[in-house]
């Protein structure tokens, strides 16, 4: 038997290299990534309608919103293990959409590695911002500023805006009017009506989607302080509140359409399917939804948001 004092260092290289890349991954986090890519998605429509776009702009924006996204989420590891937010959620209260990237608790990333992904992250995406105020469009200065504030202080302090109950808010302004009105303001150099009107409901709706998502944490929440918006209304109530969110979305995208002059966006509606099934898993605040069920709930708010955004791109398009 050989002695663990003999053994090659570099017989652990490859385990470490792949927990990098799994907890990589995990921070990346595709399935959530989607809703900044709907986001850019309706603003470069809307911006289409203005004319042809420019594909290298387009992507350097894209680039730069997602460096920060992943930034955001390597920061908000480091802040909510050291609150005991994610070490108190249980195996059974997870779902693929809620319970933290976890890739402190779990062990995939070290504590140095996560804050070198965060910092490079804001950097990169900061970059890409100057970049693009520097050689194309000044003002997209200001929606990246605000969006590189709001990304890290959602966690960090002094603000912790996820902790004080206007993480919610953020969010929604986030991946609603800034994400789609910078993305416009790239192309055009400018905020048009149609890109103002048509971000409320996505900002609306990826609002319900964390409001979904905070159920299922809300006693691991509560437990460490974090006083989201859910945990101050209890089970009941926030699910009767997610059904209204859902509703004032969809009645606005219904109506803007038509006043705006761009009556195919109405394509958008198109996504309220998913949605009604989502409030009716939650039981439309009769009672609280079990874990499972508020998974399914998690990923149909998640589908419906993506079919709004891309049936009213598509519909500002045709139109």
């Amino acid at each position: 038997m050989s002695s663990p004092a003999l053994r090659s260092p570099s017989s652990a290289l490859p385990e470490g290299r792949a927990s990098f890349r799994r907890g990589l991954w995990r921070l990346a986090d595709p399935k959530i990534s989607l809703a900044s890519m709907a986001g850019m998605f309706l603003g470069a429509a809307a911006a289409a309608r203005g004319g042809a776009l420019s594909p290298g702009w387009l992507a350097l924006t894209v680039a730069g919103i997602f460096a920060i996204e992943v930034a955001k989420n390597a920061s908000g590891e480091i802040f909510d293990f050291d609150s005991g937010t994610d070490r108190a959620v249980t195996p059974e209260e997870r779902t693929p959409f809620s319970g933290g990237k976890r890739v402190l608790v779990d062990g995939l990333l070290s504590r140095g590695q996560t804050k070198a992904i965060a910092w490079t992250g804001y950097l990169l995406g900061a970059a890409a911002g100057i970049a693009i105020a520097l050689l194309r469009e000044p003002a997209v200065l200001v929606f990246g500023a605000a969006g590189l504030a709001l990304a890290f202080f959602y966690h960090a302090p002094p603000l912790r805006l996820s902790y004080r109950g206007w993480g919610e808010a953020a969010v929604a302004a986030v991946y609603g009017p800034l994400i789609v009105l910078g993305t416009e303001v790239v192309q055009r150099g400018r905020v048009s009506a149609f890109a103002f009107l048509a971000s409320i409901p996505l900002g609306l709706m990826i609002g319900a989607f964390l409001w979904v998502n905070e159920l299922p944490d809300r006693r691991a929440d509560a437990s460490a302080g974090k006083r989201t918006m859910v945990v101050r209304l209890g089970a009941r109530r926030a699910s009767a509140v997610y059904s209204g969110i859902v509703a004032a979305a969809f009645l606005f995208q219904a109506a803007w359409p038509f006043s705006a002059g761009a009556s195919g966006a109405v394509l958008g509606i198109l996504g309220l399917p998913p949605a009604v099934a989502a409030a009716m898993m939650l039981g439309r605040g009769r009672a609280p939804a079990a874990t499972a069920r508020l998974g399914s709930a998690q990923a149909l708010t998640l589908v419906s948001f993506l079919i709004l955004a891309v049936a009213g791109g598509i519909g500002l398009l045709l139109a």
